[in-house]
């Protein structure tokens, strides 16, 4: 025995020294802590006292382990059975994994067991019901991935109150021996794979005050006295089932009643008018049902609600409702949040109210027969964030005050008789992420103010109408949107090359105008562009080149214009059946499936002198060396490489005026060759941030000069622009250097994904979608230097602290200081020679190869995202302790795919997708989000594994890896 538990066991009796050891045996297996919970459980501190741990105060024996929501990870050990006298055991909202011990059959005295939100697996297990003793107050096993049919003998406890086995992988029926749970308050089996049909006697346990099965296989009927026999019901949820028959009407009965959701399901009818007399109610859900019967009388009913004055969401879309929204709708609670009534047989116009719905965020009325003007109603509820109106018979024109919607996030209008013009207020909606408007009668030009949105980020439709003039040049200001749509009206003039700053386009179409002109050479900044649709304009000129080099372009039509030249038949003109390009008489070549006209005959030139071709190549190496000169002396009077920023060069006491002499105030970060500080621009209050080069440390002018040769030909929107640079002398006459870079609000990804333990908030968290966006970020920029710069540049030191985050959590790949230019050997870069021979980059996220040999490659870059992209979604270090011997974060990951990712994953990262218990349970799309999320997690990790594999050739090429991140993330979203 070690003195640290000789000390804690001195004055032990046999028992306290058995539950010693057991706290310690859990001690061992915890494998994440970052809350420091176990720091408490030492031997300076008497056990009954470590956190979490409490004992009986006549025999100093543990009674209660009580963990909730202390962020830790691990697994149970056996011995936990040996803590005889627990009677509470919970370890709720934790990362624990692995299947629980059998031993846990020993706890006699267990009367709480609160297991739920962890990741463990495999079954329950079966000991528990030899406790003979065992008089359970809860049984929760919720959040897991439990496995197996729900045990019979979970009815053998009498005092059960709450039953949680909700969101695992439970199958088969409901055991009727639940019904013998007489004191039973919860009960939630949410979010399984059960099937068959509720039993009965679990209808008759009159103590349910929350019953929830959404997310099953379960059909039949609800009993119609089910408001009788649950009359203590709050919460009575069953969505995405297969439940049939009518909504029971005794449910008025149940008075306490807040949630009644069974969307998604096959019940007919209609909705109770008794249920009136809910006064509690704030959720009836009823989505996607088979309810009404097509008479102009089905929507009556709603009246009856105006006396629900706690409702907040009215789910009734997707039905078949008939008739006219009643006026009555304008008497419903102001509380009202949701209403959706979309896809119905209503026709009529918007009962004017609406207005008094003032605290409404979604309203969704698509897919009925409305029509007339939009009212000025609408125009009042300024809470609206989502507003569906297309697929009607709206008509009038658009009226400018939805322009007033200032928290529009959606706004969909397409496909109904709108006229006139688009009105400029559209623009006034600052949130707006996705807007449609086609298939109208929309006529005159498209405003600057709208098309130039920039918060538009999702997708802007304007097809389908007659809108004339010319694409305005805002169209550039959408730098973040997916999807563009003008095809089909009556647009001229050339298409503006600011449509090349739209980096996240994937789906551009203009087919159907009247455009001309040639295709603009900066369309080949679209680099994610899936389709592209030009066809049944007027453009001329040869199809340009960079077409062929579009990777992701899945789609291309350019049929129907006056192109001429000979086609390529490289990229996307390598498939016939991808590309499309009749109606052009002039285009030649091609590959045969295009059946297009051979190209005439070239006068063959005569090939150049090879000493004419030494000559000219002696001349443009010693025209580098020259430039290399001059950049490297006018360095040295303080000139700065060239920049978009008008901050052309910076003396050494601006520096020092900016940083306010380098204090310690104003330093935000050191690295190798330097030290950051945050810096001011004294002309225009600009921030930056100024990298001062330690020339101490060696290689540190090197690496100055490096990055300058780098980062002065590079510009990507996920690579940290330089403003200037400075190398002078200072006020000692040293010799000073450093680097002027645009400032990141949001620090280094490392700081973000290891905050010190005083920042273990939410501040410092990352949901999923952020990480994911991040890793779509830092891959789009190494795919730029690898294959699109003029020369490729591998970047050597790819690490957490080198990827910094702007104010909107955008990264940027910094630290230049280890790149290298490719010398272009190779077609491909992966390949090609590097210029350097020394081993460059950061412990941890160095490819094994650039050990072995004198070469670093663009693969190496690849290795390194791998490595960073494990690190991401673990919230491990490549260098953590636990990383030794045989293990490395590879294998860490490798090891656990696909079936115990979540196992792995950091768990903070969840933390931030995940919403309230109690909306999870209402949620009906609670399990498919659960999955999905669990899907995308575990096919990012395997972009990881294979990038960090240990052969270069076994790595995923960087191109590739952007397509897939994009598709995770669409996966995700969808």
């Amino acid at each position: 025995m070690n003195s640290g538990l000789e000390s804690a066991t001195a004055a032990a009796t046999p028992g306290n020294e058995t539950d010693i050891l057991a706290l310690l045996d859990f001690k061992n297996l915890v494998t994440q802590d970052p809350l420091r919970v176990m720091s408490s459980w030492n031997d300076s501190v008497h056990f009954c006292n470590w956190i979490g741990v409490s004992c009986s105060s006549s025999n100093d024996r543990v009674i209660t382990l009580n963990l909730n929501s202390k962020k830790l990870a691990g697994s149970i050990p056996p011995s936990i059975g040996n803590l005889t006298h627990l009677t509470v055991i919970n370890l709720y909202e934790n990362s624990f994994s692995g299947e629980l011990p059998q031993e846990m059959g020993r706890l006699w005295q267990l009367q709480h067991l609160n297991l739920t939100h962890n990741s463990f697996v495999g079954k329950i297990p079966s000991n528990l019901t030899h406790c003979k003793e065992l008089t359970l107050v809860v049984f929760a096993f919720g959040r897991n991935n439990l496995t197996g049919k729900i045990p019979t003998w979970i009815g053998n406890f009498s005092s059960l109150f709450a039953l949680s086995l909700a969101l695992n992988n439970f199958v088969g029926n409901i055991p009727n021996e639940l019904g013998r749970l007489s004191s039973l308050g919860l009960f939630q089996l949410y979010g399984n794979y059960l099937s068959g049909t509720v039993p009965s006697s679990v209808y008759n346990l009159s103590s349910i005050y929350y019953f929830s099965v959404t997310q099953n296989q379960l059909h039949g009927q609800l009993p119609q006295d089910v408001g009788l026999t649950l009359p203590s019901l709050r919460i009575f949820a069953g969505g995405v089932n297969n439940f049939t028959g009518v909504i029971p009407v005794s449910l008025s009965n149940a008075s306490g009643l807040q949630v009644l959701d069974f969307a998604q399901n096959s019940l007919t009818g209609n909705i109770p008018r008794n249920l009136k007399n809910l006064q509690s109610l704030y959720r009836l859900n009823f989505d996607e049902n088979n309810l009404g019967n097509g008479e102009i009388d089905d929507l009556n009913f709603l009246s009856s609600l105006a006396n629900c004055t706690s409702l907040e969401v009215l789910g009734l879309a997707q039905n078949h409702y008939a008739g006219e929204l009643p006026s009555t709708i304008g008497n419903l609670s102001t509380n009202l949040q949701i209403f959706t009534i979309g896809w119905n047989l209503i026709h009529g116009s918007i009962p004017v109210g609406i207005e008094n719905l003032v605290n409404l965020y979604s309203l969704g009325l698509e897919g009925n027969y409305l029509s007339g003007n939009v009212p000025s109603a609408i125009g009042k509820l300024q809470n609206l964030g989502a507003l569906h109106l297309n697929l009607n018979r709206f008509s009038g024109s658009i009226p400018p005050f939805i322009g007033n919607l200032t928290r529009l996030t959606r706004l969909f209008m397409e496909e109904n008789r709108f006229e006139g013009s688009i009105p400029e207020s559209l623009g006034n909606c600052k949130n707006l992420q996705n807007l449609n408007l086609s298939s109208n009668n929309l006529n005159g030009s498209i405003p600057k103010q709208v098309i130039g949105l920039s918060s538009l980020s999702i997708s802007l439709v304007i097809s389908n109408n007659s809108l004339t003039g010319s694409i305005p040049s805002e169209v550039g200001n959408l730098h973040n949107l997916v999807e563009l749509d003008l095809s089909h009206n009556k647009l001229f003039g050339e298409i503006p090359s600011s449509l090349g700053t739209c980096s996240s386009l994937e789906r551009l179409h203009l087919e159907g105008n009247e455009l001309g002109g040639t295709i603009p050479e900066s369309l080949k900044d679209l680099r994610g562009i899936e389709e592209l649709d030009l066809s049944s304009n007027n453009m001329s000129g040869e199809i340009p080149e960079f077409l062929s080099k579009l990777r992701d372009l899945k789609y291309l039509n350019l049929s129907f214009n006056d192109f001429e030249g000979e086609v390529s038949g490289e990229g996307i003109f390598s498939n016939a059946s991808a590309v499309s390009i009749s109606g052009n008489d002039k285009l030649c070549g091609g590959i045969p499936d295009l059946h297009l006209p051979s190209c005439s005959k070239k006068k063959k030139e005569k090939p150049l002198n090879l000493k004419v071709i030494i000559s000219v190549t002696i001349a443009v190496l010693f025209a580098i060396a020259i430039l290399c000169y001059v950049v490297i002396f006018c360095m040295t009077n303080s000139k700065a490489p060239p920049s978009e920023d008008k901050h052309v060069g910076m003396s050494y006491s601006e520096i020092v005026k900016s940083t306010n002499g380098f204090s310690a105030e104003s330093l935000i970060g050191s690295g190798s060759f330097g030290s950051v500080y945050k810096g001011t621009l004294s002309d225009d209050g600009k921030m930056v941030a100024i990298k001062v080069m330690n020339l101490q440390q060696r290689g540190a002018s090197k690496s100055f000069i490096d990055e300058c040769d780098a980062l002065r030909s590079i510009r990507h929107r996920n690579l940290l622009r330089i403003i200037t640079a400075c190398s002078t002398i200072d006020h000692q006459g040293n010799d000073f250097k450093c680097l002027v870079f645009e400032f990141m609000a949001n620090g280094s990804l490392d700081t973000w994904l290891h905050p010190r333990a005083d920042e273990q908030d939410q501040t410092k968290r990352l949901s999923f979608i952020q990480r994911l966006n991040i890793a779509i970020d830092i891959a789009s920029a190494l795919d730029y230097l690898h294959h699109y710069c003029e020369t490729p540049i591998v970047h050597c030191d790819l690490k957490p602290s080198n990827v910094l985050l702007n104010e909107d959590m955008t990264a940027h790949v910094g630290d230049f200081g280890l790149a290298t230019f490719l010398l272009e050997s190779s077609n491909n870069p992966s390949k090609s020679e590097a210029i350097s021979v020394l081993l460059k980059g950061s412990i941890g996220y160095i490819p094994p190869e650039y050990g072995l040999n004198d070469q670093v490659s663009a693969l190496g870059d690849v290795y390194s995202f791998g490595i960073l992209l494990l690190e991401m979604f673990t919230g491990r270090r490549p260098t953590d302790d636990m990383f030794k011997d045989d293990l490395s974060i590879h294998k860490f990951v490798a090891m656990a795919l696909p079936e115990n990712a979540m196992d792995v994953i950091d768990p903070r990262m969840l933390d931030e997708e995940t919403n309230e218990e109690e909306e999870i349970i209402t949620n009906s799309n609670a399990q498919g989000n659960a999955s999905r999320t669990q899907e995308c997690v575990v096919s990012a990790m395997r972009i990881g594994v294979s990038c960090s594999s240990s052969s270069p050739r076994e790595r995923m090429a960087i191109s590739s890896v952007v397509n897939k991140l994009h598709d995770i993330r669409d996966s995700f979203l969808r």
